[in-house]
């Protein structure tokens, strides 16, 4: 089958677990199952919003899983930059090819006519998409600013009981850094736990004991983002055994 091809509907997790294993993206299948989940729960008449898309396989996931009636809406200016820990800057070939890769992906996976991709760095796109948010995955820029605006901004337009998912959280020192000054202490996200380094959070209003609970519960994620970075440490000084020691595979970078 060419990239240019759909394939037969997706009826399942598995079936469209399969469809994105040669979709080039930082997703675990954990992970996979966290999107498809939340966005499973969204009912007709809903929006998703995905920030950060680059090649189609978180989208792919979501669009797949929600249903008929509900919006899919992925954000990315497909720039090139932030591509990763080495792929900040933009580069204009990269984004090119990023962007043909993503539309090419999503219609071998048959789901491009359920996808709106709004082709712009998120903190210009707020006005390109309206109503409440039901499920919002921010998985745009990793430095702090970028992040706290993504979650800050988007995030205040996610409905009661709505649904917040962001990756390489307890991973990223600028997602940490935005997590710890939004949402650990937060007393309008529940924490519900995390896939690796995709964190789940409901919008619903916290008591203060709620909210040390949740705090708690929160911050107890910080031994992993501390043996994240001495994973990296060991990857970046070429100490792949030192890695393996910290539990990390054959993976170029933990996620």
């Amino acid at each position: 089958m060419s990239s240019a091809q759909a394939g037969p509907p997706v009826t399942g997790f598995a079936d469209v677990l399969a469809r994105v294993q040669g979709v080039e993206g930082w997703m675990t299948d954990a992970q996979a199952r966290s999107l498809w989940d939340a966005a499973r729960e969204v009912r007709d008449g809903g929006l998703i919003v995905e920030i950060g898309s680059f090649r189609g396989r978180s989208t792919i996931v979501l669009a797949s899983a929600a249903s008929a009636g509900v919006e899919v809406v992925a954000i990315d200016p497909h720039g090139g930059g932030d591509r990763g820990p080495q792929e900040i800057t933009p580069d204009a070939v990269r984004g090119h090819e990023d962007f043909a890769a993503f539309n090419a992906n999503l219609q071998s996976a048959g789901v491009h006519g359920r996808v709106r991709h709004v082709r712009l760095p998120s903190e210009s796109a707020l006005d390109e998409v309206s109503g409440a948010i039901d499920l919002l995955y921010v998985d745009g820029a990793h430095r702090y600013r970028p992040a706290r605006a993504d979650i800050e901004r988007w995030g205040a337009r996610v409905s009661p009981s709505g649904a917040l998912l962001i990756h390489d959280s307890f991973n990223a020192i600028g997602v940490m850094l935005a997590q710890l000054r939004l949402l650990v202490f937060s007393r309008a996200w529940r924490y519900l736990g995390r896939a690796g380094s995709l964190a789940v959070y409901r919008r619903e209003p916290l008591d203060a004991a709620g909210m040390t609970g949740n705090a708690a519960r929160q911050l107890a994620g910080l031994a992993y983002f501390a043996r994240n970075m001495a994973v990296k440490v060991a990857l970046v000084a070429h100490l792949r055994p030192v890695a393996r020691l910290l539990g990390h595979g054959d993976e170029p970078w933990p996620y």
